[in-house]
C-alpha cells in the first residue's frame, strides 16, 4: 500500500480503538472484568504491527489491544475476551483482556505470557534463542516469512517493568548471543501510580546502555509516521544483522491504568492535561488534513468505525458463556507414554550409579532428537557439571547443544517457554535445590499455566533437572528438599527416582511428556555413597525402556502370611526414604511393605490406596520437614479414602520442622529421618 493508504488504515484502527475504550467506559456493568486499553498508545502499536509477518513471533503485553488490532484480530474477537466469553479465541474465557496467544498460519504466533509486569521478557527471548539454533543447526524446521527472510521476534513491555531483575536476566543473554529479537519499550513515564521520577533513575534507554550489544534508540510514540520509518529500518536490519535492538517510545497514557485503577484517583488535572495535547489520533488526523484529505471524508472513517464497535460490542454480549463443565480440561496435554516399556533388565555387565543412569539416559535422547539441548550452570565442556552429571556431553553433541548460562535461574527455567514454542525440546538444570527460588516466577507465573489459559495450544515440554537432598554436611543451602513447594504449582509434574534403573526410565519418559516435568534427583544416591544405598545401583535399562509417569513401584513386598494375619504395615516413600524404610524393615521379616512413589504428581493413588486397603497400617515417609508437607497432605487423602480399611491412624514422620539443615553432620543427622526412627514408628504401628 502507499503512504497515504498506510496513514489511513492507522487512523480507522486508531478510530476503534478510541470507540472501543468509550464503550468499554460506557457500559462498566457489562465490561465487570478487569481491563486495560491502549488509549495514548495506538500510534507505536499499529506502527509494529503493519510491519510484522506470519512468520514472526509477539509477544504483547496487557495494554496492547491496538497492536492486535493492527495484526487483524477483529474488535469482536478482542471483546470476547473482554467479557470471558466461550468464543474468546485466545483463552476461552480463562485470561484478562488483552491477554492474546495465538497460533496460525495467517498471523504472527503469540505465546501465553502472564500479566505479571516484565515477565513476558524471558520467555520471550527464550523464543528468539530458538529461532537461532533453528536457524544454524535445523533450517529446515525454521518457517521463513513471505519474502524468504528470516523471522524476528518482538517484545512488548512497559515501561515500569524495566526495572524487574529478569528483563536484566534477558537483555544479557539475548546481548551475549546476539538474539534477533526487538524489545519495544511504550513509556508513558506511569507504572500505576508511581511516576518515573520516584521509581527510577534512568529511563529504558539509557538502561540500555549497560548491555553492550544492544542497539538502541528513541522516538515519538505519538508519531504514527516517525514509528513505522523507524520500525521499517529496525526490523530490516534484525532480519539481516541478526542482533538484539531496544526501542524506547515516549507517548502519552490517556486512559485508565486499569478499569479498577482509574486515573482520577491519583493523577492531576494538569498531568491529563498535557498527556492529552499528545492524542495521536488529532495528530494524525491533522497530518491527513494537511495532505488534502476531507475532514468529512475522516469523519466518515471514525462514523463507521463507531458503528463497527457498537455492533462487535453488542454481538459479544450475546455470545454464550463458557461451558463449566469444561473449567479443568487443558491442565496437560496427553503425554505418549502411558505403559511400561522396553527392556530394563541389563544391557551392561555391571551395575552402574543413578549420576550415570541419568548421563547415559540424556545421552540417548540427544542422539535421537536433534532438537534437544541442555544448559545450565557449569553443565559445558569444562566441567559437565558438579555432579558429573553431563560429563562429556558437549564434547560429543557440541557447544551449541550443551552449554553454561550465567547464575541465572529465572532465564534457564523461563526461556524453555519460549524454546518449547518453536519446537525445540530443552533440558535445563539448576544446580542445587536450594537455588531454585529465583526461577519460581517463571515456573509459576508463564510455564505451569501456558497449557491451561491457551486451551492446549501452548503447553510447555521442558524437562528440568535438580539435585536435592542431604547428606554429609552439605549445609543450609545445598540439602534443600523442595517437593511441597513444586506440588503446590498446579500445571507442573514432579518425578523422583530412587535409583538408577528407574531414573533412566522416567529420564526418557520425562523429556517425551509435551508437558513441564520437574525430576528430584537426590545428591545422596547419585553414587550410592551413603551407607544403605548401595541397591540404588542398578543394571542399565535399555535405551527403549520407559517408565510412565505417576506409577509407583512395590521395593520391598511383606509376605502373604504375615498380611493375611493382619501383622503387617505399609511405608509410602520415594528418594532417600526408599532405603530408610528398607533399612528399618530388616527388623520386620515380611511384616513391612514398601512403595516407592517413584512419581509425586500425578500420583499412583490406586497402588497407594490399594496397599493401604490391603494392610490397614500405614506410615508416609519423607526427607522434608514435616509440617504442612506433601506427606502430610498424603496422609490425609489415605485417611479419607482407606478409612474403613485402617487398624490405626495413619503416620507421617519427615525431618524436623527446621528453617534449614544445618552444616555440621551431627546436628544434620538429628534434624533428618534414618533407619532408626523409622524403626521405632513400625514398631509403633504394628503394636497399634
Amino acid at each position: 500500500m502507499n503512504g497515504q493508504e498506510l496513514l489511513l488504515k492507522a487512523y480507522q484502527h486508531m478510530c476503534q480503538a478510541r470507540h472501543m475504550a468509550a464503550t468499554y467506559e460506557q457500559h462498566r456493568n457489562i465490561c465487570k472484568y478487569v481491563h486495560s486499553t491502549s488509549r495514548g498508545h495506538e500510534a507505536v502499536q499499529l506502527a509494529i504491527a503493519y510491519l510484522l509477518d506470519p512468520a514472526d513471533y509477539v509477544s504483547p503485553y496487557y495494554r496492547d489491544e491496538s497492536l492486535l488490532l493492527g495484526l487483524g484480530f477483529s474488535p469482536y474477537e478482542l471483546m470476547l475476551q473482554l467479557l470471558a466469553k466461550a468464543a474468546d479465541p485466545f483463552t476461552g474465557g480463562r485470561a484478562y483482556y488483552s491477554h492474546p496467544c495465538y497460533r496460525g498460519a495467517e498471523k504472527p504466533t503469540i505465546i501465553q505470557q502472564s500479566s505479571a509486569t516484565g515477565m513476558q521478557v524471558i520467555p520471550t527471548t527464550g523464543i528468539a534463542q530458538g529461532i537461532q539454533y533453528l536457524e544454524k543447526y535445523l533450517p529446515n524446521k525454521l518457517n521463513r516469512t513471505r519474502n524468504e527472510g528470516m523471522p524476528l521476534v518482538v517484545c512488548s513491555l512497559g515501561d515500569a517493568s524495566v526495572t524487574e531483575g529478569e528483563v536484566s536476566e534477558a537483555f544479557q543473554f539475548a546481548v551475549l548471543k546476539k538474539l534477533p529479537i526487538l524489545y519495544l519499550v511504550q513509556d508513558n513515564r506511569w507504572g500505576i501510580s508511581v511516576s518515573a521520577d520516584e521509581s527510577r533513575v534512568m529511563d529504558a534507554y539509557e538502561y540500555a546502555a549497560g548491555f553492550p550489544g544492544m542497539s538502541r534508540t528513541r522516538v515519538d510514540g505519538s508519531d504514527f509516521e516517525a514509528c513505522y520509518q523507524l520500525f521499517k529500518q529496525v526490523t530490516e536490519n534484525i532480519r539481516q544483522e541478526r542482533s538484539p535492538w531496544l526501542i524506547q517510545a515516549n507517548l502519552p497514557l490517556l486512559g485508565h491504568h486499569t478499569s479498577g485503577v482509574r486515573k482520577e484517583f491519583y493523577r492531576t488535572e494538569e498531568d491529563l492535561e498535557t498527556h492529552a495535547l499528545r492524542d495521536p489520533g488529532p495528530l494524525l488526523r491533522n497530518k491527513l488534513l494537511a495532505a488534502g484529505l476531507l475532514a468529512n471524508d475522516l469523519d466518515s472513517i471514525d462514523k463507521k468505525a463507531g458503528e463497527d464497535v457498537r455492533q462487535a460490542f453488542q454481538q459479544a454480549i450475546e455470545a454464550a458463556e463458557p461451558d463449566p463443565a469444561g473449567v479443568q480440561s487443558h491442565i496437560f496435554v496427553p503425554g505418549s507414554v502411558i505403559t511400561e516399556t522396553g527392556q530394563r533388565e541389563k544391557v551392561r555387565a555391571e551395575k552402574i550409579n543413578m549420576v550415570d543412569a541419568a548421563l547415559f539416559a540424556i545421552r540417548e535422547i540427544m542422539e535421537e532428537f536433534p532438537e534437544a539441548v541442555l544448559y545450565g550452570q557449569d553443565v559445558g565442556r569444562r566441567l559437565g557439571g558438579v555432579f558429573r552429571e553431563a560429563a562429556t556431553l558437549a564434547e560429543q553433541f557440541g557447544d551449541h547443544r550443551v552449554f553454561n548460562t550465567a547464575i541465572q535461574e529465572a532465564y534457564i527455567i523461563g526461556s524453555t517457554a519460549g524454546m518449547s514454542a518453536v519446537g525445540l525440546k530443552p533440558i535445563v538444570e539448576v544446580q542445587f535445590a536450594d537455588y531454585i527460588y529465583p526461577g519460581l516466577n517463571q515456573l509459576v507465573s508463564e510455564i505451569a499455566k501456558s497449557s491451561y489459559l491457551s486451551c492446549g495450544k501452548f503447553p510447555v515440554q521442558t524437562l528440568i533437572r535438580v539435585p536435592v537432598g542431604a547428606y554429609g554436611g552439605g549445609g543450609p543451602y545445598h540439602s534443600g528438599s523442595i517437593e511441597s513447594t513444586l506440588l503446590s504449582i498446579k500445571g507442573v509434574k514432579v518425578v523422583y527416582p530412587s535409583n538408577a534403573a528407574d531414573i533412566k526410565g522416567l529420564m526418557k519418559t520425562a523429556f517425551l511428556d509435551p508437558n513441564p516435568v520437574v525430576m528430584l534427583e537426590h545428591k545422596g544416591l547419585y553414587w550410592s555413597k551413603v551407607p544403605g544405598t548401595e541397591s540404588a545401583r542398578q543394571l542399565e535399562p535399555a535405551s527403549d525402556y520407559r517408565i510412565p509417569l505417576g506409577k509407583g513401584r512395590v521395593a520391598l513386598p511383606a509376605s502373604r502370611q504375615t498380611v493375611e494375619q493382619g501383622d503387617s504395615c505399609c511405608i509410602i516413600t520415594y528418594g532417600m526414604g526408599v532405603y530408610w524404610a528398607k533399612a528399618a524393615a530388616m527388623d520386620f521379616p515380611g511384616q513391612v511393605e514398601v512403595i516407592d512413589l517413584r512419581c509425586l504428581f500425578p500420583l499412583d493413588e490406586e497402588l497407594v490406596f490399594q496397599t493401604v486397603r490391603n494392610h490397614g497400617k500405614c506410615l508416609v515417609l519423607t526427607e522434608e520437614q514435616q509440617n504442612n508437607s506433601f506427606a502430610e497432605a498424603l496422609a490425609g487423602r489415605i485417611s479419607k479414602n482407606c478409612f474403613q480399611w485402617l487398624d490405626a491412624p495413619v503416620d507421617v514422620i519427615g525431618a524436623l520442622n527446621l528453617p534449614a539443615v544445618p552444616m555440621n553432620t551431627k546436628l544434620e543427622e538429628a534434624m533428618l529421618p534414618s533407619p532408626l526412627k523409622v524403626k521405632e514408628r513400625i514398631r509403633q504401628l504394628l503394636d497399634y
